[in-house]
Protein backbone atom coordinates (compact mmCIF):
# COMPACT_ATOMS: atom_id res chain seq x y z
CA UNK A 1 0.00 0.00 0.00
CA UNK A 2 3.26 2.18 0.16
CA UNK A 3 3.05 2.88 -4.04
CA UNK A 4 -0.61 4.57 -2.97
CA UNK A 5 1.26 7.51 -0.86
CA UNK A 6 1.42 10.83 -2.87
CA UNK A 7 4.91 10.81 -1.83
CA UNK A 8 5.76 7.90 -3.57
CA UNK A 9 4.01 9.00 -6.77
CA UNK A 10 6.06 10.23 -9.81
CA UNK A 11 3.67 12.14 -11.27
CA UNK A 12 2.42 14.55 -8.19
CA UNK A 13 5.93 15.86 -8.56
CA UNK A 14 5.57 16.39 -12.16
CA UNK A 15 2.12 18.06 -11.93
CA UNK A 16 3.47 20.19 -9.05
CA UNK A 17 6.60 21.08 -11.20
CA UNK A 18 4.82 21.98 -14.27
CA UNK A 19 2.28 24.80 -12.19
CA UNK A 20 4.94 26.15 -10.56
CA UNK A 21 7.34 26.93 -13.68
CA UNK A 22 3.72 28.08 -15.41
CA UNK A 23 3.43 30.79 -12.22
CA UNK A 24 7.33 31.56 -12.70
CA UNK A 25 6.84 32.24 -16.27
CA UNK A 26 3.23 34.32 -15.41
CA UNK A 27 4.70 37.65 -15.02
CA UNK A 28 7.43 37.63 -17.36
CA UNK A 29 4.89 36.54 -19.99
CA UNK A 30 2.28 39.42 -18.66
CA UNK A 31 4.51 42.03 -19.88
CA UNK A 32 4.09 40.52 -23.59
CA UNK A 33 0.47 40.13 -22.98
CA UNK A 34 0.92 35.98 -23.66
CA UNK A 35 -0.35 33.54 -21.57
CA UNK A 36 1.81 30.45 -21.09
CA UNK A 37 0.06 28.28 -24.09
CA UNK A 38 0.43 31.01 -26.51
CA UNK A 39 3.99 31.61 -25.81
CA UNK A 40 4.53 28.03 -26.90
CA UNK A 41 3.12 29.05 -29.74
CA UNK A 42 5.12 31.94 -30.82
CA UNK A 43 8.17 29.81 -29.50
CA UNK A 44 7.36 27.88 -32.33
CA UNK A 45 6.69 30.53 -34.92
CA UNK A 46 9.76 32.20 -34.13
CA UNK A 47 11.94 29.10 -35.29
CA UNK A 48 10.21 28.90 -38.35
CA UNK A 49 7.78 31.70 -39.06
CA UNK A 50 5.68 29.46 -41.06
CA UNK A 51 3.45 26.45 -40.30
CA UNK A 52 0.37 24.16 -40.50
CA UNK A 53 -1.99 24.17 -37.98
CA UNK A 54 -0.94 20.58 -37.86
CA UNK A 55 2.47 20.69 -37.40
CA UNK A 56 1.86 23.05 -34.86
CA UNK A 57 -0.09 20.60 -33.11
CA UNK A 58 2.50 17.64 -33.49
CA UNK A 59 5.00 19.98 -32.45
CA UNK A 60 3.10 20.88 -28.82
CA UNK A 61 1.61 17.37 -28.23
CA UNK A 62 -1.91 19.37 -28.51
CA UNK A 63 -4.65 18.50 -31.40
CA UNK A 64 -6.48 20.68 -33.29
CA UNK A 65 -9.43 21.59 -30.21
CA UNK A 66 -6.72 22.57 -27.96
CA UNK A 67 -4.56 24.72 -30.67
CA UNK A 68 -7.32 26.27 -33.03
CA UNK A 69 -8.81 29.19 -29.62
CA UNK A 70 -4.81 29.58 -29.23
CA UNK A 71 -4.41 30.57 -32.59
CA UNK A 72 -7.60 32.66 -32.48
CA UNK A 73 -6.92 34.55 -29.76
CA UNK A 74 -3.04 35.23 -30.75
CA UNK A 75 -4.82 36.52 -34.41
CA UNK A 76 -7.08 39.01 -32.45
CA UNK A 77 -3.76 40.37 -30.82
CA UNK A 78 -2.28 40.79 -34.67
CA UNK A 79 0.60 38.50 -33.63
CA UNK A 80 -0.29 36.15 -36.06
CA UNK A 81 -2.92 35.45 -39.17
CA UNK A 82 -4.21 32.24 -41.08
CA UNK A 83 -4.72 31.29 -44.24
CA UNK A 84 -6.37 28.59 -45.72
CA UNK A 85 -4.44 26.51 -47.93
CA UNK A 86 -6.14 27.00 -51.80
CA UNK A 87 -5.51 23.87 -52.78
CA UNK A 88 -7.12 22.11 -50.32
CA UNK A 89 -9.16 24.00 -47.65
CA UNK A 90 -8.82 21.64 -44.75
CA UNK A 91 -5.28 23.06 -44.33
CA UNK A 92 -4.52 26.08 -42.61
CA UNK A 93 -1.06 27.59 -42.13
CA UNK A 94 -0.13 30.39 -39.90
CA UNK A 95 2.44 33.23 -40.11
CA UNK A 96 3.38 35.73 -37.61
CA UNK A 97 3.24 39.28 -38.29
CA UNK A 98 5.28 41.49 -37.88
CA UNK A 99 4.20 42.35 -34.75
CA UNK A 100 4.32 38.96 -33.92
CA UNK A 101 8.42 38.60 -35.20
CA UNK A 102 9.19 42.10 -33.02
CA UNK A 103 7.81 39.99 -29.89
CA UNK A 104 10.26 37.97 -30.07
CA UNK A 105 13.18 40.40 -29.20
CA UNK A 106 11.01 41.45 -26.00
CA UNK A 107 10.61 37.46 -25.15
CA UNK A 108 14.20 37.08 -25.48
CA UNK A 109 15.76 37.39 -22.09
CA UNK A 110 12.82 35.12 -20.68
CA UNK A 111 15.23 31.50 -21.02
CA UNK A 112 17.86 33.25 -18.94
CA UNK A 113 15.28 34.86 -16.41
CA UNK A 114 13.88 32.07 -15.42
CA UNK A 115 16.53 29.56 -15.46
CA UNK A 116 18.33 32.32 -12.68
CA UNK A 117 14.94 32.18 -10.78
CA UNK A 118 15.67 28.27 -10.50
CA UNK A 119 19.18 28.54 -9.51
CA UNK A 120 20.55 26.36 -11.90
CA UNK A 121 23.70 26.87 -13.97
CA UNK A 122 23.68 25.73 -17.38
CA UNK A 123 24.83 22.49 -17.40
CA UNK A 124 22.13 21.72 -14.84
CA UNK A 125 19.60 23.08 -17.13
CA UNK A 126 20.80 20.79 -20.13
CA UNK A 127 20.71 18.30 -17.63
CA UNK A 128 16.99 18.61 -16.60
CA UNK A 129 15.79 18.96 -19.94
CA UNK A 130 17.58 16.07 -21.57
CA UNK A 131 15.66 13.93 -18.70
CA UNK A 132 12.32 15.35 -19.54
CA UNK A 133 12.86 15.38 -23.00
CA UNK A 134 13.66 11.49 -22.66
CA UNK A 135 10.96 10.89 -20.24
CA UNK A 136 8.32 12.71 -22.43
CA UNK A 137 9.44 10.80 -25.63
CA UNK A 138 9.39 7.26 -23.58
CA UNK A 139 5.39 8.33 -22.82
CA UNK A 140 4.91 9.78 -26.13
CA UNK A 141 6.57 7.26 -28.44
CA UNK A 142 3.70 5.76 -29.61
CA UNK A 143 2.58 9.38 -31.16
CA UNK A 144 4.16 10.61 -34.43
CA UNK A 145 5.94 14.12 -32.95
CA UNK A 146 8.98 15.95 -33.91
CA UNK A 147 9.27 17.63 -30.28
CA UNK A 148 12.61 17.43 -29.92
CA UNK A 149 13.74 18.72 -33.82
Amino acid sequence: MKKLLLQNQLCFPLYALSRQLTALYRPMLEKLELTYPQYLVMLVLWEADTKTVGELGAKLLLDSGTLTPLLKRLEQKKLITRQRNPADERQVTILLTEAGRNLRELAADIPTQLQASLHMDDQQAVNLQQQLVTLLYQISQTTTTDYNQ
